[in-house]
């Protein structure tokens, strides 16, 4: 008979176990690209990472018959209870073999640590929550993921079915190609003619002022998506840490903001496909790692549209407009000629409308599951 013991995570060899674990997962999935080891310690550690300011999380491990199977979190947010008043606690960082026992071991795990401490619903996967990476890729497992988002095999949903979670929300990439918004005019219209009536302006971001221009960031990111489901607000401290790690890989040119009568109103940020220079890394930065990320840019062909945001008071002016075209003509002078928009809520019906408008195809699906505790 079988046997699946659990395992706290308590100490740092145990945390590299945990972290490590994903290679032999995907070792023979040519898709995957592999997070950096530095970067993974820093996102799980309960020092460095500000989400764990207003969070908490345990990590643990599955043994089969002895053998190293799966890995999984339980997490709790207090900023998203805090800004939503429910009890949903949240799994994250869930990866394992192709095995139903394992699995609902790992979620037994996550749902018993979230219902001491009083939670009554499970939602995931959040890594650690919706402000990083989020969800389960469920459509679309053609080509590797884009910068900073989630990627699995698709037999983890079936896992997921298994132990009773349902959907509780879909999110959607599109896939944007230069050629095809080339021949579309009707938006270039709109971004005249809103540029002309509201006073629009766009600029991109000064990066010799960078302490001042993401205090603009922070103000348009919590007031742009607060009314969106599943939003935390983001602490000053995690848009500061975040910014920290991709300053280095920023390309100034698309990330934009958008100005009405001088006042900040929207923010886009647009960053290079650095997954396709993170893969030949393999997780590690030295000895050659660095040599990838300074030689292999050129190589770089897919952008990644990560926020696209208006405050309030100045969307339907056409701002959303402005930028698309902005970013495409920006885009296009590097030598960027495809896109992803990610993610974008399945209900978000402006950005979804804003996508289309730009000829963008909905190529890779994600998903958010629930289940009662």
């Amino acid at each position: 008979m079988s046997k699946v013991e659990i395992v706290r995570v308590s100490d740092k060899s145990q945390l590299m176990t945990f972290i490590k674990f994903p290679w032999e997962v995907y070792k023979d999935d040519p898709n995957w690209v592999p997070h950096l080891i530095m970067d993974r310690k820093k996102v799980l550690s309960k020092e460095k990472n500000p989400f764990f300011e207003h969070g908490d999380a345990d990590y643990f491990l599955a043994y089969k018959n002895g053998k190293l199977s799966g890995r999984i979190a339980g997490i709790k947010n207090d900023l998203h209870n805090q800004h939503h008043h429910d009890k949903t606690g949240f799994f994250g960082f869930f990866e394992c073999y192709n095995d139903q026992e394992v699995a609902n071991a790992l979620f037994d795990a996550a749902r018993n640590w979230l219902k001491e401490r009083g939670f009554d619903n499970m939602r995931g996967p959040a890594n650690p929550s919706s402000n990083d990476e989020y969800g389960m890729l469920f459509e679309g497992y053609d080509d590797p993921p884009r910068l900073l988002m989630s990627y699995n095999p698709p037999y983890y949903n079936d896992l997921c079915a298994g132990y009773g979670f349902a959907k509780a929300k879909d999110l959607f990439a599109y896939s944007i190609e230069n050629k095809d918004m080339v021949q579309e005019k009707k938006i270039e219209r709109i971004a005249q003619i809103a540029k002309q009536r509201a006073g629009i302006t766009i600029r991109e971001i000064n990066m010799k002022d960078f302490k001042a221009e993401l205090e603009k960031v922070k103000y348009v990111y919590n007031k742009a998506w607060a009314p969106n489901w599943g939003f935390v607000p983001m602490t000053d401290k995690e848009i500061d840490a975040v910014a920290a790690d991709l300053k280095p890989i920023v390309e100034p040119s698309i990330v934009l903001f958008g100005e009405i009568e001088g006042k900040v109103a929207g923010f886009a940020l647009c960053m290079l496909d650095y997954n396709a220079v993170f893969k030949k890394m393999n997780g590690h930065l030295f000895p050659f790692g660095w040599y990838h990320l300074l030689t292999d840019k050129k190589h770089i062909t897919w952008a990644r549209i990560l926020i696209l945001g208006v405050v309030p008071e100045s969307q339907k002016k056409g701002l959303d407009a402005v930028f698309y075209w902005e970013v495409l003509q920006r885009a296009e002078k590097i030598g960027i000629m495809r896109g992803e928009a990610s993610w974008i809520l399945e209900d978000n019906t402006m950005m979804n409308r804003g996508a289309e408008a730009m000829h963008g195809k909905v190529y890779k699906k994600y998903r958010i599951y629930d289940k009662p505790i």
